[in-house]
């Protein structure tokens, strides 16, 4: 068992009926009330609280990925860590190192050739001066409780959870920030391409009283879909148009179709204040609880 990781009776249980059944058909539906929160919350208390800065090169990102795909590989998720170069850069005003950093890309073995699937991201590191609590252990902290309230469970299609790295900026175009998104669709093959049917990134998804819901372009029918989900819980939320600053924008510049949720603005953000107090975990609930309502 990796160090730092400690799963509850619940988690092993799971974890243990995912690798049994080997199949789904015969398992109940996700449902949204599923959500464990304090799952998403000892994310953010670890990776923000112990762990601390996470640059994607740097020694204490790879910490925090062998603690996120022990998590993963406790529910029965299956784990593909997909390595990708990452230049020097300078991220925030502070110079940074190149180097590799790498993808957590979890699945349950349901993925087909030439079938449907969908996606779920969030970014793992930080900038170098951050720990990051809201941006972004709350978007690992919603896919980790995601991941578990799925575990075992049916969703309408296949689904993939992908931890990214690098994706903080390391200068001032596209070209330099969504490292860890970029390799990841540019590792596509044309069949996955074209099959796949959403994908959501959740990218600071812990501040505020309703779910942000950004698209890139007015009128997205992938952003109506989470429209729909969220109104399905009861959920507040937004929605934003011109949204391409997270890892759904690698997608959606690739002709994928693509959102974000999260994105509340607030006064931590890159700084050493983004502390594990920011972090409301209602909101953490209402983000996971949208997530698996469109999952399912």
């Amino acid at each position: 068992m990796a160090a730092g990781l400690r799963l509850g009776r619940r988690e092993l249980l799971t974890g243990a009926v995912a690798a049994a059944v080997g199949t789904l058909g015969g398992c109940r539906r996700a449902r949204p009330r599923d959500v464990e929160v304090g799952t998403a919350m000892r994310a953010v208390h670890h990776l923000a609280g112990v762990i601390g800065p996470r640059p994607g090169t740097e020694p204490s990102f790879f910490r925090a990925a062998d603690w996120v795909a022990a998590r993963f590989e406790g529910w029965g998720w299956q784990v593909d860590r997909q390595r990708f170069p990452v230049p020097a850069g300078v991220s925030w005003g502070v110079p940074v190192d190149g180097g590799d950093s790498v993808n957590l890309v979890a699945s349950r073995g349901d993925v087909r050739p030439g079938r449907p699937w969908l996606a779920v991201g969030a970014h793992l590191d930080t900038v170098p001066q951050s720990p990051g609590a809201e941006d972004n252990a709350s978007g690992i902290g919603v896919l980790l409780a995601v991941a578990e309230a799925v575990t075992a469970r049916r969703t309408r299609l296949p689904v993939v959870l992908i931890a990214f790295g690098a994706e903080e900026p390391r200068g001032p175009t596209d070209d330099d920030h969504h490292y860890g998104s970029r390799a990841y669709v540019a590792r596509l093959t044309p069949e996955e391409r074209r099959t796949l049917r959403g994908m959501v990134s959740l990218d600071r998804v812990g501040v505020g009283g309703a779910v942000v819901i950004g698209s890139a372009v007015e009128g997205d029918p992938l952003r109506a879909e989470l429209v729909r989900a969220a109104e399905r819980v009861g959920a507040p939320y937004v929605v934003e148009s011109g949204q391409r600053s997270s890892d759904h924008w690698s997608f959606v510049r690739d002709g994928l179709p693509g959102v974000r949720l999260g994105s509340t603005s607030y006064a931590a953000y890159h700084s050493a204040a983004d502390v594990p107090s920011v972090v409301d975990r209602r909101q953490l609930e209402r983000a996971a609880r949208v997530v698996v309502s469109w999952l399912r």
